[in-house]
């Protein structure tokens, strides 16, 4: 993939981070912090990606790293709605 692609992508997913935390630290939400955390470990994989010279982005532990930001997505989503049927 091209590295200015990927140094788009990380950008913007350490910017989407911010703007979740800021959210979280307004509101104390726990769905804002997960979303957070989230598109920062997205980034992050996105900067490796295009710093590790020959590592191709097919690579099982990039997918491993993608399913567990997605999964945090996922179990934000999960624990919002699990939380908000409980309360009156």
């Amino acid at each position: 993939m091209n590295e200015m692609s990927l140094g788009a992508i990380a950008t913007a997913s350490i910017i989407a981070g911010l703007f979740f935390l800021r959210f979280w630290k307004s509101t104390r939400d726990r769905f804002f912090l997960y979303f957070a955390i989230s598109f920062w470990i997205e980034g992050v994989n996105r900067i490796l990606l295009g710093l590790i010279w020959g590592v191709r982005e097919d690579v099982p532990t990039y997918y491993l790293i993608r399913l567990v930001a997605y999964g945090l997505i996922l179990v934000a989503i999960l624990d919002k709605n699990k939380r908000g049927r409980k309360s009156p």
